[in-house]
């Protein structure tokens, strides 16, 4: 049997053409298609759960509670009976015509993995345009660099259409991976150590017909922070990572703010100090909610309670920070910025483990 996972969010003007084909084409053979919705408020569970009713060989998994492109990819794979599995993106962006080709050549043993790269002098791009193909290729040169060389030859670390064998192995892998990845494939092959035998196939990416594409600034910062992870040989918290970059922007909301008020407003430097530290932890939380911890955003209400809660986590290290810098401006250095960067300095460890425990509920 084969297992069809697809995760959607808002494509209920792609998914029931999508299914059809997928009907169409596979029925021949032994099947099963699992849709992971993540709530769409456009109604994609509702056509999904028509289908249902009429053929016994689609499933749906509907999340609340629960959202992401790779968490969704985990929970349908892990979730899948058949001796194969394959993802598929939910836009119709993936030409079907791929499949029977990745069937018949991974039920011949010899891989793992089959890959439907968009990158093959055999494969046919129209959905992507310049600036998203120049960012593709960017993004596998970097993800070329940071994982194992046996795994060099491959031409599309961030394709969202690939096939596994359904086994021990690749199901041992699939429960290691990190849901926030940017990019499940490439978190696949980065816990995999180069242990998998993969080949490519050729893909026909097409234009999408309706709805807009899933990738933002978010995803973009989440696949840097992948890549980071995987050249500190995934030692470091991905979280801990993001926390910490994000953090380093603070040194400069602080900095300038200490500037703005003691150049333009004429303010000392010991009144300016709390008001730009505060301003740098504000900035930080903002950005973390966001970014680093999106999955558990806050919004409205929340929002402003979370900031609350994170001025009070951060409270202790705020006033060492001010302390220090104090300190180190009165009796060491009368560098200003060397002085606040002494500061800074021990706040990290502090905010990350305190605020992604009681501000965000992070385990």
């Amino acid at each position: 049997m084969i297992s069809i996972v697809i995760p959607t969010f808002n494509e209920a003007n792609n998914i029931q053409l999508l299914l059809q084909n997928l009907i169409n084409l596979l029925k021949n053979f032994d099947y099963e298609i699992i849709v992971i919705d993540d709530d769409s408020p456009d109604g994609t569970s509702e056509i999904v759960n028509k289908y249902m009713k009429d053929y016994g060989t689609i499933k749906l998994i509907t999340r609340v509670g629960r959202s992401g492109l790779a968490s969704a990819i985990k929970e349908g794979l892990l979730f899948a009976q058949g001796k194969y599995s394959l993802v598929l993106d939910g836009d119709g962006q993936h030409d079907l015509s791929c499949i029977l080709p990745i069937i018949k050549e991974i039920d011949k043993g010899k891989y793992d993995l089959l890959i439907a790269s968009r990158f093959l002098t055999s494969s046919k791009l129209e959905g992507l345009s310049n600036k998203r193909s120049l960012g593709s290729k960017c993004a596998n040169n970097l993800s070329r660099l940071s994982l194992s060389s046996n795994y060099s030859q491959i031409t599309d670390f961030m394709s969202g259409c690939f096939c596994l064998k359904n086994n021990y192995k690749t199901k041992s892998l699939i429960k290691k991976i990190e849901i926030n990845g940017f990019k499940f494939l490439y978190e696949l092959l980065s816990i995999s150590k180069g242990e998998l035998v993969i080949k490519e196939v050729p893909l026909f990416f097409k234009e999408r017909t309706s709805g807009n594409s899933k990738l933002d600034l978010a995803n973009v910062w989440d696949f840097f922070i992948s890549i980071l992870h995987n050249f500190t040989f995934r030692i470091i918290p991905r979280r801990a990572i993001s926390f910490g970059l994000v953090g380093f922007s603070g040194v400069f909301v602080q900095l300038f703010i200490t500037s703005l008020l003691t150049k333009i407003f004429i303010f000392d430097f010991y009144r300016a100090l709390p008001i730009a530290v505060i301003s740098a932890a504000t900035s930080n939380f903002l950005i973390n909610n966001q970014i680093t911890f999106r999955s558990n955003r806050l919004e409205k209400k929340a929002l402003f309670i979370g900031l609350l809660k994170f001025l009070i986590v951060a409270s202790l290290p705020i006033i060492a920070n001010i302390g220090i810098t104090t300190a180190f401006y009165q009796y060491i250095s009368a560098s200003t910025f060397i002085a606040q960067l002494a500061g800074i300095v021990i706040v990290y460890a502090w905010n990350y483990l305190a605020s992604s425990s009681f501000v965000w509920n992070n385990s």
